[in-house]
């Protein structure tokens, strides 16, 4: 016999729920501490000193007629690959944590208490299921917003602070620099939370919902990292035959401009580069060259284009998680079956 479910919580049990959520899962809340403490002080010594050193190196190496040749000078080169790897290191660590929320919510936050039945003890302790939800997923996405936004904008900040100082910094629409420092991996890490515990509730064990999780970020990443340049405007160049079009930023497109004004895209020869290219686009009787792109203008509405649209995915997966919890807490009972004969007294 199992023991009625709570219809009704008093308003006392809300804030008692939440200590428990954060005492029941204590050991995430400090290595979610730990790893944004930790980052938030690496990027802030890349965003510092790391970066003085390394634009002073290079400042050396472009300005002393020494480094010029082939025999060596003094420049500091530790410098520069120092910040090189802790670059690289942090902006790892950056992208990696939309995975790392995922996969906690799919395991930890939903699946595990669903596998062991302890949600359903829950729902029967003064909590309603929907406001148990409700604080699996609001108290997370608080703390997960927060640091991950922490975390996005002191990668922006390292970035800009080595842009045009150091030869070797990353450009801003290398896949890597681009995603680590801007409000769509925020919204990511929302989206797997979201997506974590939902999977969690329907799948009902851990280290399945794990991987699913793990694997519906990747799937939503790919998915805007291959949809995001085509939802905002473009900028276009143009040349002549003798030059390419100069540009710096994301490519969607490049072809050749025909006679009478229009661009046709192509995959080959945009140039005439090579003779044998040359004499393609005489063939095509190209007159010019055209690209179209995203310049750096457009890093902030690509940003929030595709956080917008992550954010609108993240509340359809929370109302789902939300509608599955109900429906599995209110189902309809069972028909009564009307009993005849000496069958009924069994």
């Amino acid at each position: 016999m199992t023991a009625p479910l709570s219809t009704s919580a008093p308003p006392a049990a809300v804030p008692r729920q939440v200590r428990w959520l954060l005492r029941l899962h204590r050991p995430a809340l400090c290595a979610w501490t730990v790893l944004v403490v930790g980052l938030a002080a690496a990027l802030l010594w890349l965003w510092g000193p790391l970066t003085d050193a390394s634009a002073a190196a290079w400042q050396q190496f472009d300005t002393d007629p020494a480094c010029q040749g082939p025999a060596p000078c003094g420049y500091d080169q530790d410098a520069i690959l120092r910040y090189k790897d802790v670059y690289q290191y942090t902006t790892l660590a950056v992208l990696a944590v939309p995975f790392l929320v995922a996969a906690w919510s799919g395991a930890a936050l939903t699946g595990r208490e669903m596998e062991t039945g302890t949600a359903r003890l829950a729902w029967t302790q003064g909590i309603t299921p929907v406001r148990w939800l409700a604080a699996r997923l609001g108290v997370p996405a608080v703390l997960v917003t927060a640091g991950t936004g922490l975390l996005v904008w002191l990668h922006h900040l390292a970035w800009s602070a080595g842009r045009g100082r150091i030869d070797s910094a990353e450009d801003w629409y290398s896949l890597t620099t681009f995603y680590a420092g801007g409000p769509l991996t925020v919204a990511l890490a929302l989206a797997g939370l979201a997506g974590g515990a939902l999977l969690g509730l329907v799948l009902g064990r851990s280290l399945v919902a794990l991987c699913g999780s793990v694997l519906t970020v990747a799937a939503l990443w790919t998915a805007v990292h291959l949809a995001l340049p085509h939802l905002w405007p473009t900028a276009t160049v143009t040349s002549g035959r003798r030059a390419y079009p100069e540009h710096s930023g994301i490519k969607t497109g490049e072809g050749i401009i025909t006679p009478d004004g229009a661009h046709v895209p192509v995959s080959s020869c945009v140039s005439d580069a090579q003779q044998a290219c040359q004499a393609l686009n005489d063939r095509r009787h190209a007159t010019g060259f055209w690209v179209d792109y995203h310049p750096y203008a457009h890093y902030g509405p690509l940003h929030l284009v595709g956080a917008a649209l992550l954010l609108a995915l993240t509340a359809v997966l929370a109302v789902a998680a939300f509608r599955l919890v109900h429906r599995r807490t209110t189902g309809r009972r069972p028909a009564r079956t009307r009993a005849t004969g000496p069958k009924a007294a069994v």
